[in-house]
């Protein structure tokens, strides 16, 4: 083989050798650009997902901080819902409570202002109502349970009393005793009544009745007889302006305007000094109606106690429950609005009293009036009468003097009345009395005066007497 032959088999194979080295090479770079496309897309690839999961992770940062921040307002919502819940118990339900027995106590609202609208604040209003209607329920049926018990002691307690009075006033009559053991006779009776007093008025609030039927009855007498039923009787000063003296109370409104006198003049002495009397005026008003007006000189009532003893006296009340009259109960007004509301009568009190107390005022309408025969049934003597009024005394006409002639001038003309004389015409000024009134028309024109000692020693001297008829009766007998 030559050298040309060799070198061009040389340069052939190098030929070779470099078509297949570019081939390698386009190979090679080929696989370079595969292997940096699929890095840059695994790169890209890479980059999206971290893109993805940086947005994932900032989803779940902004996840993280709804729920944190949801947490904290269900946290405050709890922590306001059980601040509301502690204060509906601690203090909206004992306020409710206390309402329930005084009207003028509050009731707070609920603590919170921004929970008003929701469910929560809806359930938590609608607590209070149905707590206090169940209250309320429940204190009605204790306290009809606690007056009809109450109304059936004071009924036989009451007849009790009745008998134990009729028996007392029995033994005043019977026996012939002692001074002494006649004065602790009328102590015992005296007794007997301020208890018995005391028993009807617990029956009159608890829906009895007044249990003592009475026939017509002198206006004067009632107020008497309401004054007798009092400890401290003798400080009650009985008055009389009634135009008429036969002026009474049919029977069935004589004992209830019996019990309102006693419990408002009762009331009178109890809030004055044992040195201070108590005035009682009976008047009979235009409309026909008559009037007992009750004055005390006491310390008076306040405001709050003036409400509400007008709002009892009323008779607007259906309803007054033994718990809301405090403890233990005041049923003096209560009682006096039960009958108000039985009878048609009209009470009202204020501060109006002429020595700085309480003024009540009873009004007993015209049908409750009626005129007694004061021959068929005379009125007590213990009873006050009515003031008559003075009368004037006409001055008589000297004797002997001429009655002045009218003048030419006036003289009347035919059809006509003959004028007035000047004298007639004003004025005149006249006594009291007239100079020629003896002292017996003085006496009889002035009211008489009732006088205890006198009326005493007479009943003494009755009974006396009877005691000295009893025994020559029973020595005869012995005989």
């Amino acid at each position: 083989m030559t050298l040309s032959s060799k070198i061009a088999l040389a340069l052939g194979v190098l030929s070779l050798l470099l078509a297949v080295w570019a081939l390698l090479l386009a190979r090679s770079r080929r696989t370079h650009l595969r292997r940096g496309t699929e890095l840059s897309a695994k790169a890209q690839a890479a980059d999206s997902r971290a893109q993805a999961a940086e947005g994932r992770a900032r989803t779940e940062v902004q996840n993280r901080q709804t729920a944190e921040s949801r947490a904290q307002e269900v946290e405050a919502r709890e922590a306001e819902l059980v601040d509301e819940v502690r204060h509906l118990v601690s203090e909206r339900l004992p306020a409710l409570a206390l309402h329930l027995i005084s009207s003028h106590h509050p009731v707070p609202g609920p603590l919170h202002k921004n929970l008003a609208g929701s469910e929560a604040a809806r359930l938590l209003d609608a607590l209070p109502e149905a707590v206090s209607g169940i209250v309320l329920k429940e204190r009605r049926r204790i306290d009809a349970a606690a007056r009809a018990a109450l109304r059936g002691a004071t009924q036989e307690s009451q007849a009790l009393s009745y008998r134990l009075q009729t028996n007392i006033v029995g033994l005043q009559h019977e026996f012939s005793a002692p001074p002494r053991l006649t004065q602790s006779l009328l102590e015992s009776d005296h007794l007997n009544e301020q208890n018995l007093r005391l028993t009807q008025r617990s029956a009159i609030v608890c829906g009895g009745w007044p249990g003592h039927v009475r026939k017509d009855t002198y206006v004067s007498e009632v107020v008497s007889g309401a004054s007798s039923r009092l400890r401290g009787f003798d400080r009650i000063n009985i008055v009389s302006r009634l135009g008429l003296s036969n002026i009474g109370v049919v029977g069935r409104a004589a004992e209830p305007v019996a019990v309102v006198c006693a419990e408002l003049m009762a009331n009178a002495l109890e809030h004055s000094r044992d040195d201070l009397m108590v005035d009682v005026g009976l008047i009979q008003t235009g409309n026909g109606s008559v009037c007992i007006t009750i004055d005390d000189a006491g310390k008076g009532m306040t405001s709050e106690a003036l409400a509400r003893g007008r709002s009892l006296i009323s008779g607007e009340q259906q309803e007054v429950m033994l718990l809301e009259l405090g403890d233990p109960p005041s049923m003096g007004f209560a009682a006096i609005g039960r009958l108000v509301a039985d009878y048609g009568l009209h009470v009202s009190i204020d501060t109006s009293s002429p020595y700085g107390g309480v003024r009540a005022v009873v009004s007993v309408p015209e049908n409750l009036l009626t005129s007694i025969d004061e021959n068929a049934t005379p009125p007590s003597v213990m009873a006050p009468q009515p003031a008559v009024a003075p009368q004037a005394h006409k001055r008589p006409a000297p004797a002997g003097s001429p009655a002045p002639a009218p003048s030419p001038e006036h003289s009347p003309g035919p059809g006509h009345s003959p004028a007035p004389t000047a004298a007639a015409q004003l004025p005149q000024r006249r006594r009291r009395f007239s100079a020629t009134a003896t002292p017996e028309d003085a006496a009889a024109a002035a009211p008489r005066p009732l006088d205890p000692e006198n009326t005493g020693a007479i009943w003494s001297d009755f009974q006396s007497g009877l005691t000295s008829g009893r025994s020559v009766t029973d020595s005869e007998h012995t005989l």
